[in-house]
C-alpha cells in the first residue's frame, strides 16, 4: 500500500487523457493511470476518423447544422459551435506530435464523408485513425520527464469529504475530489493517489451490452465513480448503436465495419438481397446512425434474420483496399471478400453520449475534478452524436480542462488527513461465478429489454432485475477483496441503472431514445 501525490491525476489513457497530459506537464507533475496496457482504450479502436472543418469549400455553420440536426434538438448550440471552431486547432495540435492523416497526391487532406455530414470532412488514417493518434501521443508521454504512467492501475473511487468522514449526498453543493483509491493489479495493493486536480478520461460503457465495438475494458468506471460521489450525471439513455458491426457470433468486441464504408458507396441490403433503406430515411445508407440503427433492427425483426448485408461489390477495388486495409483483411480472414461478397453486418452498442455533466472548461459538478471524452457530457452530441465528432470533442475539452486546471492548481493543496484504504476483515470471493452470472445476466437484460427499441414493460422489467444484481453484488462487495471482475460488474450496474433511470424518465422520443409506447398504434412500423 503506497500513498503518493501529484498535481495532476489523469484517468485513462485515450485521446483525451494522453492530449491533456502531456500539455500540463509543463506546470507540474503529471500521473497518468490505466487499468490495462497503455494503449488499450476506446481511442484506438476509432477506425473512420476525426471530423473538422479544413476544407475551404466547407464551413462551420455546415459542420454546427450537421450536428445540431444529429443530435436532434438537445445539443448546446454554445457548445457545438466552440468545439467546431477550436476543433481544427486542436487537430494540429495532434499532428505536431506526430500523427499522420491520408492525403492526396496534391498534398491536401484526403476527407472522407460519413453518415450525416452534409460535406467530406473527415480526416482519417487509413481505418486506423484511432490508433494513429494513441501511437504518437503514447510516445510524447514517454519522451516527457515529468509525466509518469502507470498501467495496469484499476481506479475503484474517488476520494471525497465522504471519507473523512463527513456527510456528501445528492444536495451537496461543495463536494469536493482529493485524489483517488485505485488497485495495483499486479501487487493486489490499494494504493492512495493524493492530486490537486484530476481529470477522468475513462471512456464509455459499451459493455453493458451484450455486442459493443468496445474494448473489454469500457465498462463505465469513471461515469460510475462520478455517480457514487455525488457528482451529475445525464443523458444516460442515449446510447449509440453502430448500425454496422461485423456479423461473427461470440467474437468480442464487434469488429467494426467503418461509418466510412458507407460514405464509400457501400449499400444495406437484407438477406435476400433487397436495398431497404429508402422505406426510412431519403439520405438512404448515409442517414444518421440512429436512423440506420433502427431501421437495420427493424428488417432484422421483420423478416427474423440474425443479420443484413453491407454491399460493396460495385465499389472500386483498389481504392477500397487502399482506404480500408483493416477491414479488408478482417474480411478476408473469415472469407469474405468484398469483391464478390456481400458483409454480414448488424448493429451493436458504440458510444454512450450521456455522462459526466461538464462545464465549458470541463469543470464536473465536483470540485477539482474535470472530466473529457466518451466519459463526459458536454451538450455537444444531444440526443445522438454525430460521426467522427467524438475525437475532434475529446481533443477540444481536453485542452480547455488543461487551460482551466493550470490556471488554478497553484491555489490548491493536497488533504494530508485523507485515510489510506482500509481492507480489514475482507476475504476472498468464495466463488467468481457469483460474479460472472451476475454479469452475463445484466448484459441479456440490457440487451433484451433497454436496446434500439423500447417499450414500458421491458424496461420496468429491466429496473426490477437490475435492483436484485444490485443488491446481491453490493453485499459481496462489503465483503470481499477488491478484484478487478467485482469492480467493473459494480460499475456496470451502476451505468445500467442510469440508462434505464434516464430511459424511463423520458417522455418522447429523441435522437437514440426510441420507446414504441411514446408512438401511437397505428403510426407503428
Amino acid at each position: 500500500m503506497k500513498r503518493k501525490q501529484v498535481d495532476f491525476l489523469v484517468i485513462g489513457s485515450g485521446i483525451a487523457g494522453l492530449n491533456y497530459a502531456l500539455k500540463a506537464a509543463a506546470f507540474g507533475k503529471v500521473m497518468v493511470i490505466t487499468k490495462a496496457d497503455e494503449d488499450e482504450s476506446n481511442t484506438k479502436y476509432a477506425q473512420g476518423g476525426i471530423a473538422a472543418v479544413i476544407d475551404p469549400g466547407d464551413s462551420f455553420e455546415k459542420h454546427v447544422q450537421d450536428t445540431l440536426t444529429a443530435g436532434d434538438g438537445l445539443c448546446d448550440e454554445e457548445v457545438v459551435r466552440m468545439v467546431i471552431r477550436e476543433g481544427p486547432d486542436r487537430i494540429r495540435d495532434i499532428i505536431q506530435w506526430g500523427a499522420d492523416f491520408d492525403r492526396k497526391p496534391t498534398g491536401e487532406f484526403d476527407l472522407a464523408k460519413e453518415g450525416g455530414h452534409s460535406e467530406s470532412r473527415i480526416l482519417h488514417y487509413k481505418d486506423v485513425t484511432g490508433l494513429e493518434i494513441e501511437r504518437k501521443l503514447l510516445q510524447q508521454i514517454h519522451a516527457h520527464p515529468n509525466i509518469e504512467l502507470h498501467t495496469h492501475y484499476f481506479a475503484i473511487d474517488l476520494i471525497t469529504q465522504h471519507h473523512l468522514g463527513v456527510e456528501v449526498n445528492k444536495e451537496t453543493t461543495d463536494v469536493t475530489c482529493y485524489g483517488l483509491y485505485a488497485l495495483n493489479i499486479k501487487t493486489g495493493m490499494v494504493d492512495t493517489i493524493l492530486a490537486k486536480t484530476t481529470l477522468m478520461a475513462s471512456g464509455g460503457a459499451g459493455n453493458v451490452y451484450l455486442s459493443t465495438t468496445n474494448p473489454r475494458i469500457a465498462t463505465g468506471d469513471g461515469i460510475a465513480m462520478v455517480y457514487r460521489a455525488k457528482g451529475k450525471v445525464r443523458g444516460m439513455e442515449f446510447i449509440q448503436f453502430h448500425p454496422t458491426a461485423l456479423y461473427h457470433p461470440g467474437e468480442r468486441p464487434s469488429f467494426l465495419i467503418s461509418e466510412a464504408v458507407r460514405g464509400f458507396g457501400g449499400i444495406l441490403k437484407t438477406k435476400k438481397g433487397e436495398e431497404f433503406m429508402h422505406k426510412y430515411d431519403e439520405r438512404l445508407s448515409l442517414a444518421p446512425r440512429d436512423i440506420v440503427a433502427r431501421a437495420i433492427d427493424n428488417e432484422m425483426k421483420v423478416y427474423g434474420d440474425p443479420f443484413v448485408y453491407l454491399d460493396c461489390r460495385h465499389c472500386k477495388e483498389t481504392e477500397f483496399i487502399n482506404h480500408f486495409p483493416n477491414i479488408h483483411n478482417k474480411c478476408l480472414s473469415l472469407g469474405i471478400d468484398f469483391r464478390k461478397d456481400m458483409i454480414p453486418v448488424l448493429p451493436a452498442a458504440h458510444y454512450t453520449c450521456g455522462g459526466i455533466v461538464v462545464d465549458l472548461h470541463a469543470r464536473s459538478s465536483i470540485h477539482n475534478l474535470y472530466a473529457a471524452g466518451e466519459c463526459s457530457s458536454t451538450g455537444l452530441h444531444g440526443a445522438n452524436r454525430l460521426a467522427s465528432n467524438s475525437l475532434l470533442e475529446a481533443a477540444v475539452y481536453a485542452h480547455r480542462a488543461f487551460l482551466h486546471a493550470t490556471s488554478h492548481v497553484t491555489q490548491i493543496e493536497i488533504n494530508e488527513a485523507v485515510p489510506d484504504w482500509n481492507a480489514k476483515g475482507m476475504v476472498a470471493p468464495e466463488e467468481m461465478v457469483l460474479i460472472t452470472h451476475n454479469l452475463n445476466e445484466l448484459q441479456t437484460v440490457m440487451s433484451d429489454y433497454v436496446g434500439i427499441v423500447r417499450t414500458n414493460l421491458r424496461l420496468k422489467r429491466a429496473y426490477d432485475r437490475l435492483a436484485i444484481i444490485y443488491s446481491e453484488t453490493e453485499a459481496l462487495y462489503k465483503k470481499t477483496v477488491v478484484s478487478v471482475p467485482l469492480m467493473e460488474l459494480r460499475n456496470l450496474i451502476n451505468v445500467a441503472y442510469l440508462i434505464v433511470k434516464g430511459a424511463m424518465a423520458q417522455k418522447e422520443n429523441r435522437g437514440l431514445h426510441y420507446n414504441l409506447d411514446l408512438i401511437p398504434a397505428k403510426e407503428r412500423k
